[in-house]
């Protein structure tokens, strides 16, 4: 800590020796498009900011096992960090190795969570080993930007949240020597949920604890004050709102609520992050999902987050709140006025409808998406080297019956993760999940072999608690009544590498822009699927919402011929609609308070 541009004693945070307080927002960059990191950061600069926060999602640079990590393009993690230094703001940087973050398996990769009886958080070889070599080329990146070093990086993070995981402390004191092995001399922290049972199992000794909480802000700093007395006070994740799952409402927080619960917690000397400050866009198969027990809880594809700076980059009303708490902490009563560029929103095309035209049948484009491999049991996604997407498996079963007599039977699947689409003998029968795969679908045989083919859909893997790293697809087997069916084909579709000729055979709707703007996509007909912009994957949609449209900001747009692609896994619909506006569905308003923050 003597080495660090920021250090504390006696309860308070220190900047080169001087009194300071952090007043942070969190952009991710793999929730942006690189071509609006500058136009986002720089909007947190105007809310008073001298700090950005941002998650590193290790699926995003190494989503495949044994190749080297990708900081290229959108996954220049070095570029994101100098940026914020062009635009005045500071940087910390939370690693992981896990992250949370509503993001696919927590950031963790598919294959590292498939390895066969990997403990994960926890001081398995396995485990360590695969961190201590994704380590080896994330840290330099981070180290060589400290602020050591004349760069803006100010603060690490160890690990993320650990209490409400584990309570292994060796192997947070693990990851913090890790770190400072790889170069970190900057300060270090951990972070965890502002009560007792938290910090319990996350915070160590010798490291400064950090809290994570919407609500209860002085609940927490008294606790603070009883459990870490010589350290200041820094909620690192304030969540000024909430994300959403598909089947509920859009979360929403009142504003003026959010601003009431920061000016609490600033009021007492504390530093403070918003959690998001923007949160961004979960494009492709980014979104994860939360467990509640007894049911999967997959997250939409945006991650606005009612957040004060929106999906879009619009100024909300939660941005001029908080901006007034953000000046006020900094004895500034007059607000500046903003730049007049932060104010105009940005361009958006004209409303238009689209038609789709029709494409290949389903069934008949994921039977073709890859070699089929064979096996007795079914594979999972993790034995088939697959992260995301979907399987198509295939077999031959005997339904029970006769020519003259025929039978009812139930198809079932043990272990089904997530989603499954079935057909038998090239008809469709219907869906199973993972609240109906036990009961199952009835079947009426005659006693002969019947195809049966299942299209799994994996909806996202879980980012947070116990079930954190849980396998996808077909885990247990198939049983025809209480008979299990063997000999499998599997068919990967790897919907996330798929190319401009792999979407050739799906839907297509066809508009054209004059010059690149922002677009709001609508499929009011469609029921459930996938769409790609000019071969980019742009997220999920799914019409039991509560996300009606999705949004597409202009660098993904081309002047003149845009198409769109669309993979419908139910009733396809013929239409495609160009909104103005974004529609994050129907709202749950109300104040968040701890039994919302789960």
């Amino acid at each position: 800590m003597n080495n660090a541009l920021l250090s504390y004693r006696d309860a308070v945070l220190h900047r080169s020796g001087e009194p300071y307080r952090i007043l942070a927002g969190a952009i991710h960059y793999f929730r942006v498009h690189p071509d609006l990191w500058r136009d986002r950061l720089r909007r947190l600069k105007a809310m008073g900011a001298n700090t950005v926060d941002t998650y590193v999602a290790w699926n995003f640079h190494q989503p495949t096992r044994g190749q080297a990590p990708d900081f290229t393009g959108w996954r220049d993690l070095g570029r994101f960090i100098d940026t914020a230094a062009e635009e005045g703001l500071e940087v910390i940087v939370r690693p992981g190795p896990y992250i949370c973050a509503e993001w696919d398996n927590g950031g963790f990769p598919a294959w590292l969570t498939g390895i066969p009886g990997i403990g994960l958080r926890c001081l398995d070889p396995a485990f360590t080993g695969a961190i201590e070599e994704w380590f080896g080329h994330l840290l330099p990146i981070i180290a060589s930007r400290q602020a050591s070093a004349g760069g803006p990086v100010v603060a690490v993070q160890i690990e993320n949240e650990y209490g409400s995981y584990g309570d292994d402390h060796e192997y947070i004191r693990w990851n913090r020597r890790v770190l400072e092995d790889g170069g970190i001399t900057e300060l270090l922290f951990t972070a965890d949920g502002g009560t007792d049972y938290f910090l319990d199992g996350g915070s160590v000794d010798g490291t400064w604890a950090t809290a994570t909480l919407g609500s209860r802000g002085d609940e927490a700093i008294e606790t603070w004050k009883r459990r870490r007395p010589d350290e200041p006070f820094f909620n690192v994740e304030f969540w000024g709102g909430w994300f959403d799952h598909w089947g509920e409402h859009h979360h929403r927080r009142d504003a003026a609520d959010a601003a009431a619960e920061a000016r609490k917690m600033l009021d007492a000397g504390g530093s403070l992050c918003v959690y998001m400050a923007h949160g961004g866009t979960n494009f492709g198969l980014g979104s994860g999902s939360n467990h509640d027990g007894t049911m999967l809880q997959p997250t939409v594809t945006s991650y606005d987050s009612d957040a004060p700076i929106a999906e879009n980059g619009e100024l909300t009303p939660k941005f001029h709140a908080l901006r007034r708490e953000f000046y006020r902490a900094q004895g500034i009563e007059d607000l500046p006025e903003l730049p007049a560029g932060l104010l105009t929103s940005a361009p958006v095309l004209p409303a238009q409808s689209l038609p789709l035209s029709p494409g290949t049948e389903l069934l008949e484009v994921v039977r073709a998406a890859s070699a089929p491999i064979a096996s007795v049991k079914p594979l999972t996604f993790e034995q088939l080297g697959l992260d995301g997407g979907m399987v198509l498996y295939a077999a031959e079963a005997i339904l029970p019956g006769r020519a003259d007599a025929p039978t009812e039977s139930r198809l079932k699947i043990m272990g089904l993760h997530d989603r499954a689409y079935i057909w038998v003998n090239g008809a469709y029968v219907g869906v199973l999940d993972d609240q109906t795969a036990a009961e199952g679908l009835t079947l009426t045989g005659t006693g002969i072999p019947a195809r049966l083919e299942i299209l799994v859909e994996n909806l996202g893997r879980i980012n947070y608690g116990p079930f954190t790293g849980q396998g996808k697809g077909i885990l247990g087997g198939v049983l025809i009544n209480q008979r299990y069916t063997f000999h499998w084909t599997q068919t990967p579709v790897a919907l996330g590498e798929w190319t401009e000729k792999d979407l050739a055979d799906l839907p297509e709707a066809v508009f054209t822009a004059p010059e690149p703007a922002d677009t709001y996509f609508e499929l009011p007909e469609s029921t459930k699927g996938f769409l790609w912009l000019n071969g980019f994957l742009l997220g999920r949609y799914w019409n039991k919402g509560p996300q009606v449209t999705l949004y597409a900001p202009a660098p993904l747009l081309r002047a003149g011929r845009n198409s769109i692609r669309v993979l419908e896994l139910g009733d396809p619909g013929a239409v495609v609609e160009l909104r103005e506006k974004p529609d994050l569905g129907p709202e749950h308003g109300g104040p968040i308070g701890a039994a919302d923050l789960t």
